[in-house]
This record gives C-alpha cells, sequence and structure tokens, in this order.
C-alpha cells in the first residue's frame, strides 16, 4: 500500500503542519498544503523555499533540487481540493472536538481507501477515530518539532486501526527521511512518557532539598552526558507546557505513581515562573544565555588517612583511582583506623543506611557515586552524623586535580543513580506492556530527546542487576510504588538477560 502513495494532504499549516509538508515535499510526495486562515499555507510554502535556499547556500542541497521541492507543494483554499489524496495528515490545535469535526469532513471527501493520520501529541487516537465511519484507516503520525531537523516520527495504533495503515506509514515516514517507531496508543505515546522520567524525577530530588537545580543538571550533564540538565531543559521546553503534560499523563494513566508531578512544578507553573519564555524559570537569562552562580572552591586540607570499604568492589576501584591525584595514604586493612575517613560506594543506598550496613562511624563516613565516570565530576554525601572536618577532607581528597565535587544531602540512590534508574524503569515497563518493541523503546529517546544513550542500552551496560538494585533500594527507603521495580526489569536482572530481549510470545 505504501507504493502507492503518491499524493500527501497536509492540513494545518503552522510550525508542524508545514514542517510534514517540506519532508513530505523533500521525500518526492505532491504536497497539497491547506490551513483554515487565509494567506497562512502560502506564507508556509514561501517560509519552506526560503529555508530549502538556505541549504543550497550552505552547500547542502543543489538549486535544481530545491526548486523541484517547492514545485511539489501545491496550496489549497478548500479541503474539497484533497479529494485525490492517497494520505491526509492534519496537524491543526490539540482539540478533541475540532479533530473529529475534521475528520468527518474530510472522510466525505477523501476516497475509501485514503489513510488519515493525526500529528497529535497528546490526545488518545482511539478518541480522535471514535465518531469516524471507517476508524479502521486513522492513525497517529506523530511529528517533533522541529520537523525538518528532528528525525523520529511516533506511527501510532489505535485501537481500531487496520495493521496495513501503519505499515504504510512507516515506510511513508522512511521515504520523508524519518526513523520511525510503531507505538501503541497511550498516553503520551512514547517520548512522552520516557521524558517524565527524566525531568519528573529531577524535580522531586529538589523537592525534598537534596541538591539544587544547579547541581541536578551538573550532575546529569557530567557525569551521564546529558546535553542539557533537566531544569535547563524546563526553561526551554516551558513550564507551561511541561506541567500540563505531566498532568495530564499521569491522569489518563489513572494515577499511575511512576508519572506522578512534583509540588514544585506546580507551584512554579502557577506562579508563572516557566522558563525563558517568561525570561526567568529555574535559571535567569542574559542574552539568551543562563546565569549560574559559580561553584565554590574546594576545601584543601586532606585527611590524614583514608579506608575505601570493599563491599561494592567495583565502586572501591573507581574510588581508588581517583585519589591517585591526592597522593593521600590510602589504609589497606579490613577495617579502618581510628582517625580515617571512610568512603564508601552505595547502590540505591543512602550514607547512613551504608555506614550502619557495614558497622562504621557514621561521622567518618563519606558516600561517593561511583556508577558513573568520575573524571569530570565527582558526587559525594555525608552522613547527617558526618562531621563537618571529615566532609571537607572529602572533598579535598576527590577535588585534587582540580575535579569539581558536588555534595548531596544524604539520600538513597544519590542523584544520577536515581534519575537514571527511573528512565530505564520506565522504559521497561512500556516494553513489558507492549506499547513498542524493545528495540525502539530504546532508539526514540537518542533521536527525539538527544539522551546519550537508549535507556535499555544505558541499562544494559550499567546492568540490570544494580538497576534493580537501586530501584528497590528507594522502594525501601520510601515505601513508594512509583520506584517499584517493572516485571521486565526483574525478570532480565534474575535472568542476566539483556534488558532488550523479546519476550518469546506463544504462538
Amino acid at each position: 500500500m505504501a507504493e502507492a502513495i503518491s499524493a500527501v494532504g497536509v492540513v494545518g499549516a503552522g510550525a508542524m503542519g508545514r514542517g510534514i509538508a517540506q519532508v513530505a515535499a523533500v521525500g518526492g510526495y505532491e504536497v497539497i498544503l491547506i490551513d483554515s486562515k487565509p494567506g497562512v499555507a502560502e506564507d508556509a510554502k514561501g517560509f519552506i523555499a526560503k529555508l530549502l535556499a538556505r541549504s543550497v547556500e550552505k552547500g547542502r542541497m543543489e538549486q535544481k533540487d530545491a526548486e523541484i521541492v517547492v514545485g511539489r507543494i501545491t496550496t489549497a483554499e478548500s479541503l474539497s481540493q484533497l479529494n485525490g489524496c492517497d494520505l491526509v495528515v492534519e496537524a491543526v490545535i490539540e482539540d478533541l472536538d475540532v479533530k473529529q469535526a475534521l475528520l468527518a469532513e474530510l472522510e466525505g471527501i477523501v476516497r475509501s481507501d485514503c489513510i488519515l493520520a493525526s500529528n497529535t501529541s497528546s490526545l488518545s487516537i482511539a478518541a480522535i477515530a471514535a465518531k469516524a465511519k471507517a476508524p479502521e484507516r486513522i492513525a497517529g503520525f506523530h511529528f517533533f518539532n522541529p520537523v525538518p531537523l528532528m528525525r523520529l516520527v511516533e506511527v501510532i495504533d489505535g485501537i481500531r486501526t487496520a495493521p496495513w495503515v501503519c505499515e504504510a506509514l512507516m515506510e511513508v515516514g522512511r521515504r520523508m527521511g524519518r526513523e520511525p517507531v510503531r507505538v501503541k496508543d497511550a498516553p503520551g505515546f512514547l517520548v512522552n512518557q520516557i521524558g517524565r522520567g527524566y525531568t519528573i524525577e529531577a524535580a522531586h530530588v529538589v523537592d525534598e532539598s537534596i541538591a539544587t537545580t544547579e547541581d541536578v543538571d551538573r550532575v546529569m550533564r557530567d557525569l551521564v552526558g546529558f546535553r542539557m540538565g533537566p531544569f535547563e531543559l524546563m526553561d526551554l521546553t516551558g513550564l507551561d507546557v511541561t506541567h500540563p503534560a505531566t498532568e495530564l499523563i499521569h491522569q489518563q494513566f489513572f494515577f499511575e505513581p511512576r508519572y506522578r508531578p512534583s509540588l514544585l512544578m506546580a507551584q512554579r507553573t502557577a506562579a508563572g515562573i516557566l522558563g525563558r519564555k517568561s525570561n526567568g524559570g529555574f535559571y535567569l537569562y542574559k542574552d539568551g544565555q543562563p546565569i549560574g552562580q559559580d561553584e565554590p572552591a574546594a576545601p584543601s586540607t586532606l585527611p590524614s588517612s583514608v579506608w575505601i570499604s570493599q563491599a561494592n568492589p567495583d565502586g572501591a576501584r573507581a574510588i581508588l583511582g581517583a585519589l591517585e591525584a591526592s597522593g593521600v595514604k590510602v589504609e589497606a586493612g579490613e577495617r579502618p583506623s581510628d582517625s580515617a575517613l571512610c568512603l564508601v560506594a552505595p547502590l540505591g543506598d543512602d550514607a547512613t543506611t551504608t555506614a550502619l550496613k557495614e558497622n562504621l562511624d557514621p561521622a567518618r563516613t563519606v558516600a561517593v557515586e561511583t556508577l558513573f565516570a568520575m573524571d569530570r565530576r565527582r558526587v559525594i554525601m555525608p552522613t547527617p552524623a558526618t562531621t563537618a572536618e571529615m566532609l571537607e577532607a572529602a572533598q579535598a581528597v576527590l577535588a585534587a586535580g582540580g575535579i569539581s565535587v558536588t555534595v548531596l544531602r544524604d539520600s538513597p540512590g544519590f542523584v544520577a543513580q536515581r534519575i537514571v534508574a527511573m528512565i530505564i524503569n520506565i522504559c521497561c515497563a512500556i516494553a513489558q506492556s507492549g506499547g513498542a518493541s524493545p528495540e525502539d523503546v530504546d532508539k526514540a529517546p537518542t533521536l527525539a530527546l538527544n539522551y546519550p544513550a537508549g535507556p535499555l542500552s544505558l541499562g544494559d551496560r550499567i546492568g540490570p542487576q544494580k538497576v534493580h538494585q537501586i530501584l528497590s533500594a528507594l522502594f525501601a527507603t520510601y515505601g513508594d510504588p512509583r520506584y517499584r521495580p517493572s516485571p521486565w526489569l526483574t525478570r532480565r536482572a534474575r535472568l542476566g538477560l539483556s534488558l532488550k530481549a523479546p519476550e518469546r510470545m506463544p504462538v
């Protein structure tokens, strides 16, 4: 069926509609672009022509090819002009009544085998198609803004969508130069579900006064490799977009705890502190750049000696490597001397729990984050009983060599462990529900959210057993079901399988 598609209609010529029209035309389709407001479609075609002209200037496209692409786009004034289309994509306002009325009108115009697709980012495909005469030909075709630059497109099966419809859309997406992922109709589809783990969990960390917004952003950039910290990201997208979407996904999943919004986001949204669009959010801005606080210099007084716990052998080796630049004496005994700084490397547990488990003096114990690379930043947390002298000694010894050190309040899972484990767990829950294939779950956030790695691949790199351990410790500490490990994760951790290993489905 996909090879029979040659003419594509796009209804709505705003930022999304004109982007869809552009990639469709670049893909070789004849495009008919229409908007309810007079002149908007023509303006959109002119905008596309200018973008392609810039590509020509930069040597990315030949002049004749740009002219051919623009020539494939026709603007229309009436929906009746879409009667010859093989596929019509609606990109109108996110209003269910508007979309249903548009589809009803289109059904009276297009052929019976024409696919009707919605670019909705938040509305159920089943709901959009509920009043249609032929709901089996209606599917989701969700692009990301700006469409020409964002390679991902979600192809969404509604509950009554015929399989051939989404199979055709997958091929259309590829021809448009996108990377399509097949997704089951669910709140937030795929990408918006996954994205909740990053932003919501970061906000809960700050709600609990474990770290500042700046410290969370520094940790997630420097330790895990995200291009933007979660609070920088929320400032960019705007809390008036992020928080309502979070509330909607939470409600539509019947208040699933993993998607529970945070008080921090709710209060700032209510106050109009939205981000860059309000000239301030979690950061103040100057010339479009966030104004951050300089990190304080680390103390310089080193401890007389350091003892490193061997309870986590990988963590102990990481700490030992980080101490090399300091030249400090590292004790080799099974137990620390009476004056040694005790460094531990918990997975999931807080410093207090770790010190008591290992029968160490909490006044001399400091926990070190070792799950992620320590070459750009080190993260530590004291117990509530750790003396100021021992905390400063830990900062000094780990800052040797000019590495920045972030100090957190005692908490299970530090910051990076906690946020990464939540992202991975949400992805495992999606795979468990059949919302998307493990391959697509892994691919989508790298393309649409610029994640440094696919979450399931990252979970495999860390080790499913360790991810499960972190979540189990969080669950034990908080008693909050938001941290319960997904069955998908639990089984693979117990069996020693990759998180991307698919289920063997019965025939």
